[in-house]
Parts: structure tokens; sequence; C-alpha cells
């Protein structure tokens, strides 16, 4: 729950139906950068107090080291206040479960039924819980630090936009023998040195700073840390897909196929790198969480989202930056390569992306006209996916339609060999988009 509307009354709520599910016991507790974090925090810890939790507040973290530490701690459950990539005006809380993966969409179910019907357990004044301040950022820092053994000494350059990756990532690659440069490393929860959303046209500054630097590679994290993007030595920002198939090659390598979880969203160039090693890839609603459900339901050795926010199993069951970054590292370290080399044979698609207004009470009706449509009217269909919108899988390339979760939008996605092909198919489909939503205003 991501918006300018979250307020202290809802986060004690929200911590009053969580322990109300998930009873007495220690409840671990974080916040980002952002202005309104700590507010946020002090309301849910009187929520989960005031249903028998105790609350071990722990600062300002990633939203990867709350995770890892909520497991490691034996807590019930965990809470970062964070809203991770979006502006600095919003906030919202990201919840936990007790083995670091985040709240599963059928927990969450169960939660907002608490909380519509208000069936909170409160406790006598007696049983209220407990709060504690705990410093264990150490035990995460030594735990990522303890997972790479570097051949060479790398230049990096790091960029954390002010956010709560600031502080921990720079101690975790200096940690690792590397050669830190570090820029935007001071926490501000308004974000003055550029977008909390790490993307091409947002981290300039570190591409430039990787070139004047002559460093080896550079990374940037969103405003919680879930997320990672790669500059490479010559400072070209590396693909989100390119980025999300290089890295899954070697880890098939190394146990000779599996399984690798991604979304409806990802390029196909993540299925021709995965193929390549012998491995195979699974598709699922857009959203870290159900990343981390399916790694989890189905044994994979990875799992990522294009937008750089990976699950590394091994480690813990988070979507964790800084964890993603130092791994890419240690991956090129291994095979003794540069990041251009290191992402330069993942064959390259052309993706582009456009959306058509359509109202929220209107987008059901659409999907259900367009799950007859697009089949049709498409060339060479060899399957359709409709887990999250509708993707709708072609000999040459894929168009996906999905209606936005944030806007009165449907997305779409299409996806070629060719610029012309990729556009030529947006066009089509978003032409077809347009259609189903004049037909369901009409009906309205």
């Amino acid at each position: 729950m991501f918006n300018e509307e979250v307020t202290a009354e809802l986060a004690v709520e929200v911590g009053m139906a969580l322990a109300t599910l998930r009873g007495p016991g220690p409840y671990t507790l974080a916040h980002d950068a952002r202005k309104t974090g700590m507010a946020l925090a002090h309301a849910f810890s009187a929520g989960v107090m005031a249903c028998g939790g105790d609350v071990a507040f722990l600062g300002l973290l990633p939203t990867g080291a709350l995770a890892f530490l909520t497991r490691e701690l034996g807590a019930k459950a965990g809470c970062i206040i964070t809203a991770s990539h979006n502006p600095p005006e919003y906030n919202g809380l990201k919840l936990f479960r007790s083995d670091s993966s985040p709240l599963w969409p059928e927990e969450e179910s169960r939660l907002e039924g608490v909380l519509r019907s208000r069936s909170f357990r409160r406790s006598g004044w007696g049983e209220v819980g407990s709060y504690r301040t705990l410093d264990v950022s150490d035990l995460y820092v030594e735990a990522l630090a303890d997972l790479v053994e570097l051949k060479r000494r790398w230049k990096v350059v790091l960029d954390p936009g002010c956010g709560s990756a600031s502080l921990l990532a720079p101690r975790i690659f200096e940690e690792v023998g590397c050669e830190v440069i570090a820029i935007n490393n001071r926490p501000d929860g308004s974000f003055p040195a550029r977008s909390p959303d790490p993307r091409p046209d947002t981290v300039s500054e570190l591409m430039s700073c990787v070139r004047e630097k002559g460093a080896d590679v550079g990374f940037a994290y969103d405003g919680d840390a879930d997320r990672m993007v790669i500059v490479d030595e010559k400072g070209n920002f590396v693909p989100f897909d390119v980025a999300l198939a290089a890295f899954a090659a070697p880890r098939l390598r190394g146990v000779g196929g599996g399984l690798i979880i991604t979304t409806v969203e990802a390029s196909y160039c993540v299925d021709e790198a995965v193929r390549a090693e012998g491995g195979r890839v699974m598709r699922t609603k857009v959203g870290d969480k159900h990343v981390s459900r399916e790694v989890v339901r189905s044994g994979a050795i990875f799992g990522g989202e294009p937008c750089g926010a990976w699950v590394i199993p091994e480690v813990h069951l988070c979507a964790d930056g800084i964890l993603a970054s130092l791994m890419v590292l240690a991956a090129m370290d291994g095979e003794g390569v540069r990041p251009s080399e290191f992402f330069g044979w993942v064959p390259r698609f052309h993706t582009v992306r456009e959306k058509v207004p359509c109202p929220n009470e209107l987008k059901g009706a659409v999907m259900e006209d367009l799950r007859e449509l697009l089949p049709t009217c498409f060339r060479g269909v060899v399957g359709l996916i409709d887990i999250d919108g509708l993707r709708l899988e072609l000999e040459g390339g894929w168009v996906l339609v999905r209606p936005s979760g944030t806007e009165p939008v449907v997305r779409i996605t299409a996806e070629a060999r060719g610029v012309e092909e990729a556009r030529s198919l947006l066009l089509k489909a978003r032409s077809l988009v347009e259609e189903a939503v004049e037909k369901a205003l009409s009906r309205s």
C-alpha cells in the first residue's frame, strides 16, 4: 500500500490486524529515509502492542535487511515503512512473513478482512506488548560480506539516491575488498539528488561518474533498495531485462539447469538466455511478492522482475538490491570479465510501451472483451498467458495488455526482434484496446 493517503490511523490498524492474525511474540520494524517514516513506525508499533505483540524497532534499513533480520531474529512477522521507488510525498507499509518473504497475497486478503471488519484481538492492560530498539544491522552486513570472495579489487561507484542503502551498501562493498566511490549517500527523505526510481533518465550522474573515475562498474538503488540498476565500465546503462537474463545464465550453468521465475512483463531475451543453459522459465504476476511466492513454491534457483527486484533464495526470500548487485559483481569476478562482456552476449529484442486511458470500473469489462478479441486479430499466435492481464505469445514476438493497478489506464507492451515489427504489434494492440474501451463506455 503506497500512496499519499497512508495515515497514522491506518498504520495503527495494520499493526493491530497483523498482531491479531499472528498472535503474541516479536515483530520487527524498520523504515526508509522518508520524512513520515518515524511517525508511521510509531503508529504501527502502537497497533502491534495493543494486540499483544512485542516490537523490535531496527531503525533506518533497506527492505532486504529488514526481511533478512525478521527471519534471523525469529520474529512472527516484519514491517518496513517505505514507498519504495515512489515519489517522496508517498509512504506505505511492506509486510513480511517469518521466513523473510513478503506477505503472500492470500495472507494480505486475510489481513484486509480483519481491517474491514475491525475484528481486532485487543489485549488487556496486563498483556500489552513491549517495545525495544535494536541495532543489529551488522548481522546483515556480515552475512552478505561472507558470501563473496573476490579475486581482484574492483573499483565500484554506488548511488543509493539518498535512500536507505546510503549507509550499508558502501560498508558491504568495502568489506568484500572493493574500492568504493559513493555518491548521493546521505539519507534524505526528500530525495534531493535524483528520483528514488533509478532508470536510464534518472541515474545520469552515476553514468558520468563511472566514466570520469575510470570505475569498473556502477550500481544504483531505489528508495528502499529492493531494486538495483547496473552501469557498465563504459558508463552505459545495462537494460533491465538484459541484466536479468545475463545473471540467470551462470546460476543455471553452475547447477546444470533449473527453474527461473520472472513476470509476464519480462523480455523474451530471458527465455533465450535461460534455455541456452538448459533451464526453463516460469512467469508469474507482476510484483516481487508474486515472484517470491513462486520461488518458494517451485523451488526455483532464482527469481526476478525486469525492474531490478531480484530474489536470491539461498540468502533470503525478499527482493534485495544490495544483495543482487553484490552477487552480480561476484559473478563477473568469477568469470573474469568486464560488465560489457558479461551482459553483451544476451540477445536483444525491441520493446515498446504505451497506455490507454480506461476508467477503473470498466477495466474488467474491457479485459473480458479483449480476451476474445486479441487472439483472433494477430497472426502466428502460439499461446496465451492470462495470469496477469493477457500476454499473447506470437511466432515473432509477444504482446501484453494489462490493466494498471495504480492508474486508470490499460498498459500495452509489445516486443519483437525488429523496431518496426514491435511498433506494428503495439499499434494493432492499442487500436484493439481503444475499441474495447469505447465499447465499454457506450454500455455504461
